[in-house]
């Protein structure tokens, strides 16, 4: 069993910068492929970023390539999500999950999730 817990999350006025953070526990994580994902008000989740086991491969939505960086600690069992040039679309309910082999954007292929934490980006 793992536990992920996302911490980070806040309200910045569009343009700022946030970062989020989602720590594991219960298992090390290092051998796992890990991703963000994201739910706006009345929307559904969506795929934001995910990076390989190893940290060498990463992968964006089109909407967060070049504002957002996903980054990854193994000896902290930790993964970041860097989020810069905040846009008011931003604004959504921030969640990690994590899942054995290679990133994938589908969310029903990740095994364990977090609780989120909320981001909110003002205009």
């Amino acid at each position: 069993q793992v536990q992920l817990v996302e911490s980070g999350g806040g309200r910045v006025q569009a343009g700022g910068s946030l970062r989020v953070s989602c720590a594991a526990s219960g298992r090390a994580v290092s051998s796992y492929a890990m991703g963000w994902f994201r739910q706006g008000p009345g929307k559904e989740r969506e795929f934001v970023a995910a990076i390989s086991w190893s940290g060498g491969s990463t992968y964006y939505a089109d909407s967060v390539k070049g504002r957002f960086t996903i980054s990854r600690d193994n000896a902290k069992n930790t993964v970041y999500l860097q989020m810069n040039s905040l846009k008011p679309d931003d604004t959504a309910v921030y969640y990690c999950a994590i899942k054995p082999l290679s990133p994938s954007e589908s969310d029903h292929e990740y095994d364990y999730w977090g609780q989120g934490t909320q981001v909110t980006v003002s205009s």
